[in-house]
């Protein structure tokens, strides 16, 4: 890369739009996975609470498979989903935003003081009623807290996705690898941590508009 230019602004000019597109890909191949983890660790983690017997070996299972090294996972999953297809990446990040949020919904879910309950119940309600009105929001803050680690790694390892041939702007860090042409490559990474800030920042607002006092009790304690 002598001689060239960190950035070439012109470059960036003419390709806005394709630019647009891969961002665009890559916030639905990074974040719809989460929002499935979301819908699967909510259930999991309401038996976990039921059940605690099931916490332990369902959060092992999920600590391996975060282990695993993604791109090993795209490569296996290949001959059943396919080549460049959304699914190759989203079912490994589906599987790693669950590992994140499954203990963060169970500490929730636990973090509810039982006297809390049993007046909730005292005034007549019933199971789902307390889960919707009592527990849930009690475990917002935890919830949300998972949610961030789990986007913001997720953002991050889509961009692997490239290499089998779906990784939204992680293309452009291989097209400038091989062209030793740093613009995309510094495009790439402006916008992969533009997209995270983004989200974390959507997901601090929600905190605050669903559990207000969560917050409320940070700014006492400071």
């Amino acid at each position: 890369m002598d001689g060239e230019p960190l950035v070439r602004w012109r470059w960036l000019g003419d390709h806005l739009g394709y630019l647009w597109g891969l961002l665009q890909d890559h916030a639905v191949i990074s974040l719809v996975p989460v929002l499935i983890g979301l819908a699967l660790a909510l259930p999991l983690g309401l038996l976990c609470t039921r059940f605690p017997r099931l916490y332990q070996p369902l959060a092992a299972l999920f600590n391996v498979v975060y282990a695993l090294p993604s791109l090993a996972v795209f490569v296996v999953l290949i001959p059943y989903t396919g080549l460049a297809t959304r699914e190759t990446v989203m079912i490994p990040l589906t599987c790693y935003a669950l590992a994140v949020l499954l203990p963060t919904t169970v500490d929730g879910l636990r973090a509810v003081p039982e006297p809390v309950r049993q007046a909730a119940t005292a005034l007549g309600y019933g199971p789902w009623r307390r889960l919707a009105t009592v527990e849930l929001p009690a475990a917002v803050p935890y919830l949300v807290a998972g949610l961030r680690v789990a986007a913001v790694s997720s953002i991050s390892l889509a961009s692997v996705g490239a290499l089998v041939g779906r990784g939204g702007l992680g293309y452009l860090f291989i097209d400038g690898f091989q062209r030793t042409f740093p613009t995309p490559i510094v495009a790439g990474i402006v916008l992969v941590a533009l997209l995270a800030l983004v989200t974390d920042a959507v997901l601090l607002l929600a905190r605050r508009l669903l559990a207000p006092w969560a917050v409320r009790e940070r700014g006492a304690r400071r």
